[in-house]
């Protein structure tokens, strides 16, 4: 709990107005994607680094934990209160603040929201790759955090790969500046790429620096449909192999196609059971070029179906329906536990044949789609959240899932994080040794554990 004392001083640091306690709505702050509530104590608001340092300075003193929050748009509980404290959320902090285009660079606040900057660059003939599926409604801040991928992760990398320094608030309420705002930069420990990805537990981010990229002046887009999941994943190999390197690429299953045939509205055989989305992008001859290579190695590889975009129309009708598999699978089961693993792209076939097994195994309907290029594949288990029974079978699936993955060489996580929802599984990724030195990194930020406590690994208390 907070204090009556504390919860007047965090008055004064960011107004009143700026303050929201029990006697406010709070469910808001409460939840995230995963649907889970833990109910904060109060919600803060504040509008600067300092009240932010201010408010660190008095959660080490009063020792309440702090949960830093961006759009709310997390799969793992990462900005959930589940210990209670105060909320921080960055929503405040939305300004773009500088787009320099002689430099390729971006300064934003953590609260923008990724689209906003995508389209505000765009104008300008840049681009910023990283494009997770909630890009309209999740964070800058909440992707550095997660160190989010997305649909173009195969030809351009994850967020990580586009972040050159950040000015942040340490646990203990120093103000930092890590990174450089230049092209290269080795001096001293890489401070940025240790923040990237720690999921708000070592440090409060107030401004990131963005490396941009030129626009591609030209994209093309395709759907190819095939009878089964392994001839879907022996052509994501065949491509690979063939050395072409798409924009995007795509896999959804049976399930998946049924679910968003109707928001498509392009021909697919009623017998489809997996389809692959390509987009290849950059200069105009060379899009053409990769784009009919595509199309011969997919018919090649069986594809019963091609379907290419002729218009920008069908182009974003395409993706639309793509960005709404995960939430069009509720017309299947009111419940799903979705996970988020990666593989050796090699090793997809392993996979996607593993996953037919668990489902005849618990029963269970299993639908999965992703970001088949790069082996991350989410798989979402679905049921009925009510029936005890599907609900204590999914948590067993959970489990040999996560144990055949890492078996396979691959990690239990691509880019929604561990949050608290995989917490209880590091073990199975990490070695003891290794889970002791992170814990051992985030006492050296965080003495008394008062940032974003309980996520990434269970509570271990760590002798410096």
């Amino acid at each position: 709990m907070i204090s009556p004392a504390a919860i007047m001083e965090l008055k004064q640091i960011v107004g009143p107005e700026h303050l929201k306690t029990p006697y406010d709505d709070l469910s808001a702050y409460a939840t995230d994607g995963t649907k889970l509530k833990y109910p904060p104590d109060a919600v803060a608001l504040p509008g600067t680094g300092e009240e932010i340092s201010l408010i660190m300075l008095l959660a080490n003193r009063e020792r309440f934990p702090v949960i830093p929050r961006g759009g709310g748009s997390g799969m793992t509980g990462g900005a959930l209160a589940v210990q209670g404290g105060l909320v921080l959320s960055l929503e405040r902090f939305n300004r773009i603040l500088m787009i320099d285009r002689e430099n390729l660079i971006a300064k934003v606040e953590p609260g923008v929201i990724t689209e906003h900057l995508q389209q505000e660059v765009e104008k300008l003939d840049l681009f910023y790759p990283p494009d997770p599926a909630s890009a309209d409604v999740s964070s800058l801040g909440g992707n550095v955090a997660e160190c989010a991928g997305g649909l173009r992760g195969l030809k351009y990398g994850v967020t990580r790969d586009y972040i050159l320094g950040l000015t942040v608030v340490l646990p203990t309420g120093e103000i930092i500046k890590t990174g450089v705002d230049t092209m290269k930069g080795v001096a001293g420990y890489d401070l940025t790429r240790l923040i990237v990805g720690s999921e708000g537990t070592l440090a409060v981010i107030t401004s990131i620096t963005l490396r941009l990229v030129p626009k591609p002046p030209a994209k093309r887009a395709m759907t190819a449909f095939f009878r089964d999941v392994r001839a879907a994943a022996k052509t994501v190999s065949n491509i690979i192999r063939e050395k072409i390197t798409p924009a995007t690429l795509e896999f959804m299953d049976r399930q998946c196609i049924d679910c968003v045939r109707d928001e498509m509205d392009i021909d697919i055989p009623v017998d489809a059971g997996a389809m692959l989305l390509i987009e290849t992008d950059g200069d105009h001859d060379v899009v053409e070029k990769e784009a009919q290579k595509l199309k011969d190695i997919c018919l090649r590889s069986g594809a019963m179906r091609l379907n290419i975009a002729t218009n920008k129309e069908e182009f974003d009708r395409v993706w639309e329906a793509r960005r709404g598999v995960s939430p069009s699978l509720k017309n299947l089961r009111p419940g799903k536990v979705s996970e988020d693993v990666v593989v050796p792209r090699s090793r997809l076939v392993n996979l996607v044949s593993s996953l037919n097994d668990m489902a005849d195994k618990y029963a269970l309907p299993i639908a999965s789609f992703g970001h088949a290029g790069d082996g991350n594949i989410h798989v979402n288990i679905l049921i009925d959240p009510d029936n005890r029974e599907e609900v204590g079978k999914a948590g067993l699936a959970v489990k040999e899932l996560f144990e055949i993955v890492v078996a396979l060489g691959g990690t239990i996580t691509g880019e929604h994080g561990i949050g608290i929802t995989k917490a209880p599984y590091m073990e199975l990724e990490f070695p003891k040794p290794a889970l002791d030195l992170m814990a051992r990194l985030k006492a050296a930020f965080d003495p008394n554990g008062i940032l974003n406590p309980g996520k990434i690994f269970l509570e271990k208390k760590a002798v410096l």
